[in-house]
């Protein structure tokens, strides 16, 4: 007998500022109306992520990287395989644009412009040029530079644009020599401030969609920064492209930036790149 609490551990553990006592999605309309953010433009971004999302899935362009998982029916009943990412089959533009603020009253993000929470596991193998020639390895890409910036927790969704530009200069290159950038859409309003502070041209981020439709892991950064190095390389060799930018907000201020460079066609070999 007697009450007991409940705590959510992906909340508390993953989606919560500790310092203002705050969900992180307090900060994205912080985010929004610090830059003039408006909810019918983040619902835009969020329909635009899941139709080319829909729009590359369609086109195989994701199969190389998946594989395919069995899932038992339980009960006698035929074990399912899932090898695609299923939150883009649940996709209604008009539903989306009639859900209400999930933060706060009158406020513009909602559960439609946000990323969709999902689980999975990824992988990446990452090695010295050294040991790559050593072995004989398949190079897909190269490391040329990455960075990290922070500032106060609450602006988190803003430090993308901190980290990106820094990456690029210890990369050695120019901005305008990056082909393709992919930004977390932890919230829609995290890309559109990015894109405004740093100036981006809307068709080189996040091209084939991103977590608003694709899904995200709240508990691995990490995790997370490999689907999108993947999602990365795949746009590059998709649009022939050279430079790519990754860049990623946490949930304690910070952001980390990568830029990589695609290795030719020649050297990719048994990737299916």
């Amino acid at each position: 007998m007697g009450h007991d609490t409940i705590v959510d551990g992906m909340v508390k553990d993953g989606l919560w500022d500790v310092y203002n006592d705050f969900g992180m999605g307090v900060c994205a309309e912080l985010c929004a109306d610090q830059h003039s953010i408006m909810r019918e433009e983040q619902d835009s971004y969020a329909i635009r992520s899941f139709e080319r999302g829909i729009a590359a899935q369609n086109n195989g362009l994701f199969s190389w990287e998946i594989v395919p998982v069995k899932v038992s029916g339980g009960r006698g009943k035929p074990s399912i395989v899932v090898d695609k990412d299923e939150s883009l089959a649940k996709f209604d533009a008009a539903k989306l644009r009639k859900l209400r603020p999930s933060f706060k009253d009158a406020g513009s993000v909602t559960a439609g412009n946000a990323s969709v929470i999902s689980d999975g596991a990824a992988a990446l193998v990452l090695v010295s040029r050294e040991k790559a020639l050593k072995l004989g390895l398949q190079v897909i890409a190269k490391i040329r530079g990455y960075a990290d910036a922070a500032q106060a927790l609450e602006l988190f969704p803003t430090a993308p644009a901190l980290a990106i530009p820094k990456s690029i200069l210890n990369a050695g290159l120019q901005t305008s020599q990056i082909d393709y950038y992919e930004i977390n859409e932890a919230f829609s309003v995290v890309v559109l401030a990015n894109q405004k502070q740093l100036d981006l041209n809307p068709e080189k981020v996040n091209v084939h969609g991103g977590t608003v439709s694709l899904g995200i892991f709240p508990q691995s950064s990490m995790l997370l920064a490999i689907c999108m190095l993947k999602l990365l390389f795949m746009v590059l060799k998709h649009k022939n492209g050279k430079f790519g930018v990754g860049g990623i907000c946490n949930g304690g201020g910070g952001a980390s930036a990568l830029v990589v460079e695609l290795m030719p066609a020649a050297r990719v070999g048994c990737s299916k790149l």
